[in-house]
């Protein structure tokens, strides 16, 4: 079993920070990459941003500047920095990890409960 917690999400004025972070714990062998997705009301879920074990990283062009992932890789931990938040930021915001739980067995994705991020005044 393989368990993705977020925490972080909340209420920002716009142009104000948050942190997401998501933890990855259970039965893991290996992590290939994690990132983030965002889902808001009415529309599809969405590439944030995302991360591999080397380290290179991937974003949505529209965020490029704003947010910023990064990966603790010895605590299987990764987090989004967003700063500069606009209204339109406001989703559900999901963690998601490619993950090896036995060598040998096929990786597979596993997503978060999601967190949810309310950008307003």
């Amino acid at each position: 079993q393989v368990q993705l917690v977020e925490s972080g999400g909340g209420l920002v004025q716009p142009g104000g920070s948050l942190r997401l972070s998501c933890a990855a714990s259970g039965s893991i062998f290996s992590i290939n990459g994690m990132g983030w997705f965002r889902q808001a009301p009415g529309n599809q879920r969405d590439l944030v941003a995302f991360i591999i074990s080397g380290g290179s990283t991937n974003y949505a062009d529209s965020l490029k500047g704003r947010f910023t992932i990064s990966r603790d890789n010895a605590k299987n931990t990764v987090y989004l920095q967003m700063n500069s938040l606009k209204p339109e930021d406001t989703a559900v915001y999901y963690c998601t990890a490619d993950i090896k739980t036995r060598w040998g067995r096929p990786v597979n994705r596993y997503w978060g409960q999601g967190t949810q991020v309310t950008v307003s005044s």
